[in-house]
């Protein structure tokens, strides 16, 4: 609740002062390393100079057409004189010629002071946006701000807030400039023909600056609102957009809209509160300029009926104050679309702290320390969440040999994704040494394969678009992943299409693994990465791994996964680990379920050999051995009731265990067990 006690105007000056101190400051951040560069690393020196050199064109063309516009007040007094007074021919044609010229002389002073102020804006513009880029992309600050930080649409302060910064700043200057140039010339013209009007003119605008500050004051948070609600809502948009299958599937159709909806709704009342105080502020700068057009007849009228100033000066004197008037209503215009330059300037200063902080290197805590060597290992590694609030894997020692597989598994959540995180030095919340060689030499693949803007040439070569390779040696590697059909779908290797819209998940990691084919990496990280395959593509694709002899670290649930890999890291919910071989690995889950007893639900446990962790009786369990399982088995593997395991038995319906298997219930007299699907 708004105070209304006496204490609260020094607390709003307060504010006040301190929002326009905060203001300056994100000015001078946003102004000060392309206008004045300190940084070694900085602009360099010529282009300061020629941005300098604009800029003092610019100033130099506005103090001339503010000149000339001057000068073209005294020729019209004069035109005027010489027709009413003198009524000399010659003299009238010798001043229509000047005032043709002067005229034409302004006309062009206007065009080439327009055409410079947005070159400087463009110039200045494609700096703060290359600038402010290389910030987002350095040190993976476009990764890490969306977990470290609370900035909004980073992407439309990036494409759309930038360059209205640069175009106000520079409509600004140059409006303020020539426009308070022009009073004060007006004025002075004004004082030489009758100082009371002069003194009145000044007394008038202090009043109705006053009263347009007023009025701007509450534009500006309009505006700012106004910033935030389309972000919003555009965010809103891309959202659906980015997940239209998912809706689709779903039937989110009715929610979804009543979202978009809602958030449209908030630029509807903010345009009609903008829309409220933009009438008044309208009929203020109309009403303004309609008391300054009458005041000089109404002053020196009389005094022209008395002969004591010539028709020309009461011309001059109108001219004055209605051009005083257009100055002062367009510096007044100026101001109230601050309002919205400063919000861009809050916002563009808000990401630019974001990126510096998330960048910055956490004092007073642990991180995990790396070396780049030729090889994978981990060095008495306690991995944490970025935040230290979990502890993910703890003191986890092990090396991938030189062209081995190495799979992790465990339960859902457990962090095998952030190990990989770790490796690519995404996360390094923690203590002790990883080891790996330089990330250049190193291809991840997720379990959602990143589909870049490009052509399918690009597809393939990406990260290194630049690499050379011949159609025909494109072609092998799509056969090579089963994509050889692909071709047929779109025109040749150099067709943009959108990849994520006309190429099925299994497809776009199949995509993904031919870029592993091309690029030849020593070693590679896969998250999952064959989920949407079936096993037979599944199958292919790691023998084609497993050839190119690159060590390999995978994620994974499936059975068929152990086929590839020589070892098993597994990760269990107390952040204890296990190293083993796969024939150990599966042996152990074997003898896990054939030590299970119905009658005592306590599970034989094996301890881990380098850090005696138990085994969690929820893990993912891989059996070969054991193919047939009682009701109470199959209870202790899934959670469920006797009743509903029962239920689905005589029903025939399949249940699908903690471990991912489907089991079916084989109803044949002689067998009555349930048996892998």
């Amino acid at each position: 609740m708004q105070s209304t006690t006496s204490r609260a105007q020094p607390l709003k000056k307060d504010s006040l002062i301190s929002t326009f101190t905060q203001f300056w400051e994100n000015v001078k951040a946003i102004t000060g390393p392309y206008w004045y560069p300190t940084e070694a690393q900085g602009r360099v020196f010529s282009s300061v100079i020629r941005a300098w050199g604009m800029l003092i064109i610019l100033i130099i063309l506005i103090i001339t057409l503010v000149g000339v516009t001057a000068f073209n007040s005294f020729v019209s007094r004069y035109l005027v004189d010489v027709i009413i007074q003198e009524k000399d021919f010659d003299k009238f044609v010798d001043t229509v010629l000047v005032y043709g010229a002067a005229l034409l002389c302004v006309t062009l002073l206007v065009g080439f002071t327009k055409f410079i102020r947005k070159r400087i804006a463009l110039d200045w513009y494609e700096w703060l946006n290359n600038h402010t880029l290389e910030k987002y992309f350095s040190n993976r600050a476009y990764y890490k701000i969306n977990f470290k930080s609370d900035i909004d649409n980073p992407d439309q302060r990036l494409s759309q807030e930038i360059e209205p910064i640069t175009r106000s700043a520079l409509n600004f200057s140059a409006t303020l400039l020539e426009k308070t140039l022009e009073m004060i010339t007006f004025l002075v013209i004004l004082w030489s023909i009758s100082q009371f009007v002069a003194v009145a003119l000044v007394a008038y605008t202090i009043i109705g600056n006053l009263i347009a500050v007023y009025l701007t004051q509450e534009l500006n948070k309009i505006n700012q609102e106004e910033l935030e609600f389309k972000a919003d809502y555009a965010y809103a948009l891309t959202h659906v957009r980015n997940h239209s299958e998912s809706i689709a599937f779903f039937q989110g159709e009715k929610q979804e809209s009543n979202i978009i909806q809602r958030r449209f709704s908030n630029i509807i009342k903010n345009a009609t509160r903008k829309i409220n105080w933009e009438r008044n502020k309208d009929i203020f700068t109309r009403g303004y300029q309609a008391v300054i057009q009458i005041f000089p007849f109404i002053v020196l009228g009389p005094l022209y009926i008395r002969d004591e100033i010539d028709f020309g000066q009461v011309g001059q004197a109108s001219l004055a104050c209605n051009l005083f008037a257009t100055a002062m209503a367009e510096v007044i215009n100026e101001f109230g679309t601050s309002g919205r330059f400063s919000s861009y300037v809050e916002r563009l200063s808000e990401l630019s702290d974001a990126l510096k902080a998330v960048t910055k290197e956490p004092e007073n805590v642990s991180t995990i320390k790396t070396i780049e060597e030729n090889r994978l290992a981990f060095e008495h590694l306690t991995l944490q969440t970025p935040n230290y609030e979990q502890v993910i894997v703890e003191d986890l020692s092990l090396a991938v040999q030189p062209g081995e597989g190495l799979l992790i598994v465990g339960p859902s959540g457990r962090g095998k994704s952030s190990l990989l995180r770790a490796i690519a030095s995404l996360w390094n919340a923690g203590t002790g040494r990883l080891v790996r060689p330089p990330l250049e030499q190193v291809l991840f693949l997720p379990q959602r394969p990143y589909i870049i803007l490009g052509t399918l040439r690009e597809q393939l070569l990406y990260p290194q678009t630049n690499r050379q390779m011949s159609d025909r040696e494109l072609e092998g590697i799509l056969r090579q992943v089963n994509l050889q059909n692909l071709l047929s779908r779109v025109d040749g290797f150099d067709t943009e299409v959108p990849w994520e819209n006309i190429l099925s998940l299994g497809e776009q990691q199949r995509l993904a693994f031919a870029r592993l084919l091309v690029t030849h990496p020593s070693f590679t990280i896969l998250d999952e990465a064959t989920s949407a395959l079936d096993l037979n593509n599944e199958g292919n694709l790691y023998e084609q791994l497993q050839s190119t002899k690159t060590t390999f670290i995978s994620v994974g649930h499936r059975e068929s996964l152990f086929n590839y890999h020589q070892w098993v890291l597994e990760l269990s919910q107390d952040s204890s680990w296990q190293l083993l071989t796969v024939e150990d690995y599966r042996l152990q889950k074997s003898q896990l379920i054939v030590n299970y007893s119905p009658k005592n639900s306590e599970t034989a446990i094996n301890t881990s050999p380098n850090n005696q962790s138990p085994i969690q009786p929820d893990i993912s369990i891989e059996v070969d051995t054991i193919a047939e399982l009682s009701h109470k088995e199959m209870q202790t593997l899934t959670d469920s009731t006797i009743n509903t395991i029962r239920s689905k038995a005589s029903q025939g319906k399949s249940i699908t265990t903690k471990d991912g298997f489907t089991y079916r219930y084989d109803k044949d007299p002689k067998v009555l067990k349930w048996v892998r699907a």
